[in-house]
């Protein structure tokens, strides 16, 4: 295989991402470390955070190197200081990466799409390649955030076209946005590599419940993710109000395990809806306490709101729930039903009363839930484990370098 031999020429990357610190960012680091343990020298490039406060350090073998956000951005003219900031400091540690250990590729992770800018400079001027790893459909999130399509949105469009067309080699998490990548993008579809974000099962470990996580409930609900517009914690509080004072469940307790700018904004809302004792915000945890929280749970859930973004989009707390044993409640979506299958009950789109009863439906049935978290859990072993997605990653590094038996990526199957 081509990529065994990378030992000797020690292929040099430069990965960016701009959203989440490494190696919190969990899709970026087992790229990374899968990249590394198969000869890559890797180095990234990213955001300082709670418990990521080192402006280098080397984690594993990778370089890791951070800069200081003057914020975190909620309105528009906020993500453009965020932005405009990122991308200063982005371009200025390229050229320390550059000097200190060299690198041969750039892997640009999006958001934003302007990484294309720093990725199309090396590769003009010094020859280097570049491959973009689309995680978020931006144009989709623009609308999601602000609830329009005006000049920004259509500003959004031709950023992500631009990404495509500078370059090299494409990554998408999913088939949907393998054909965006293709129809609206305009990349040649041999070029584009689905690579999903499967779990480690090494790092999502089954453990022994801790009922003192139920506050003295018979039952938990489980939430892992970030507390932002988008991710619908406003229809999930509306949800558990209707399942604990309309349906007067008493016996349930939420866990909601995530930071983000809407946390103090949502933590406030279930204290207007009356159901603050009923629910837990942990804020950003370690993963020790991620892990207790989503073990001890009894379903889990999704509240993403559906929209075009959340849509074509999969979630990684959809597969650490699967990975975990437990079964899901979300809205109806289509990658998320593509991922959980049999694993998930599906409430109609962004209803919340439909989610409670959906909840209080496997509440009751011990036996579905049991059957629902066997099916996840045996789907992640035997399809989504990030097992299955490095070989994927492997061609798409070997196209990258031209490498002459690198192996082409699979047709786009229906989602």
């Amino acid at each position: 295989m081509a990529s065994a031999g990378k030992a000797e020429k020690k292929r040099k990357v430069l990965v960016l991402v701009e959203n989440l610190p490494s190696p919190f960012d969990r899709r970026v680091w087992q790229e990374s470390t899968t990249l590394h343990a198969h000869g890559y020298e890797v180095s990234i490039i990213c955001p300082t955070g709670k418990g990521y406060e080192k402006h280098y350090e080397e984690i594993d073998g990778i370089h890791i190197y951070r800069y200081d956000l003057p914020l975190e951005a909620e309105g528009a003219k906020g993500y453009l200081v965020e932005y405009s900031a990122a991308l200063f400091h982005t371009f200025r540690l390229a050229w320390k990466v550059l000097f200190r250990h060299g690198f041969d590729a750039i892997h640009a992770c999006n958001p934003p799409d302007l990484l294309f800018l720093i990725g199309g400079f090396f590769k003009l001027f010094a020859g280097k390649r570049f491959l973009f790893d689309h995680h978020d459909i931006n144009p989709e999130l623009y609308e999601a955030k602000f609830g329009k399509r005006d000049f920004f949105y259509k500003l959004m469009v031709l950023f992500e076209r631009w990404s495509f067309k500078t370059a090299d080699v494409s990554i998408a998490t999913n088939e949907s946005y393998k054909r965006i990548a293709i129809e609206r993008g305009g990349m040649d579809p041999d070029k584009v590599y689905v690579v999903r974000s499967g779990p480690k099962l090494d790092r999502l470990r089954q453990l022994p419940p801790k009922p003192e996580l139920k506050k003295g409930a018979q039952y938990l609900v489980g939430y892992v993710g970030v507390m932002g517009a988008q991710e619908g914690i406003d229809l999930l509080l509306q949800s558990a109000r209707h399942l604990i004072v309309d349906m007067g469940r008493k016996d349930v307790h939420f866990g909601l395990v995530g930071g983000g700018t809407s946390l103090e904004q949502m933590k406030q809302m279930a204290a207007d809806l009356g159901i603050a004792e009923h629910v837990t915000f942990t804020g950003r945890v370690p993963d020790q306490d991620l892990l207790e929280m989503l073990n001890t749970s009894d379903v889990c859930v999704n509240p993403d709101v559906a929209n075009d973004m959340n849509d074509k989009s999969t979630m990684n707390k959809i597969m650490e729930y699967m990975a975990l044993g437990k079964p899901i409640v979300q809205f109806d979506l289509v990658e998320g039903k593509f991922s959980a299958q049999q694993a998930s009950l599906y409430a109609n789109k962004n209803d919340p009363v439909d989610m409670a009863r959906k909840i209080a439906e496997l509440l009751d049935d011990p036996e579905a839930r049991r059957r629902m978290g066997e099916f996840g859990r045996n789907r992640v072993i035997n399809e989504l484990e990030w097992v299955y997605e490095e070989p994927k990653l492997l061609a798409a590094y070997d196209r990258l370098f031209g490498e002459p038996n690198a192996a082409r990526p699979a047709p786009m199957q229906p989602t």
